[in-house]
């Protein structure tokens, strides 16, 4: 359905996510992110805007992604039809893949970035997503889009991609 990526700029701070589906409406659904906190990304079957918003707000209190995804995703009983990504400003992640999702349903971590999808043509699109935005160059946003292109090449949503969002932000440049 959906194959999406949250990272942390090391250099700069910025922090950024960028997501795509087969479906529509993946800018109101999937992304989430506060500048002074991290992003967080939920999708599936039956995803929920409600984690992505409360692992917002664990992590402005200082809960680390990882974490907030454990938290969010053990107490719901909805979970084994969503996935969940987090990644907090100071590059953790977090991801969590329902047993129920629809394969291939998976995620990828790399420092400071994290990528999953479901309904995927093949498991290796969110490696395939990392890999794109590695070794792209340019602005946090350019990467993205590039490292969305790279997940595409590699088999991305099984239906085709439609819309997509791209979501950046930076609080206090280089740390």
């Amino acid at each position: 359905m959906t194959y999406s990526i949250l990272v942390r700029d090391e250099e700069t701070g910025t922090i950024g996510g960028a997501a795509t589906t087969g479906s529509l409406c993946v800018g109101g659904w999937v992304l989430r992110g506060r500048p002074d906190t991290g992003m967080s990304a939920s999708q599936g079957s039956a995803p929920s805007t409600f984690w992505g918003e409360e692992a917002l707000d664990l992590m402005a209190g200082g809960t680390p992604a990882a974490e907030a995804v454990r938290r969010l995703t053990s107490s719901d009983p909805g979970r084994a039809h969503r996935q969940m990504t987090a990644l907090d400003c100071g590059g953790g992640t977090g991801h969590f893949t329902g047993a129920e999702s629809i394969a291939s349903a998976c995620a990828a971590e790399a420092p400071g970035a994290v990528a999953a999808g479901n309904l995927l043509s093949n498991a290796d699109v969110p490696q395939a997503v990392l890999d794109g935005y590695a070794r792209a160059t340019g602005a946090v946003s350019a990467r993205l889009l590039a490292a969305l292109v790279a997940g595409r090449e590699a088999g991305g949503d099984s239906r085709g991609c439609c819309p997509r969002r791209c979501w950046c932000s930076r609080r206090g440049g280089r740390r």
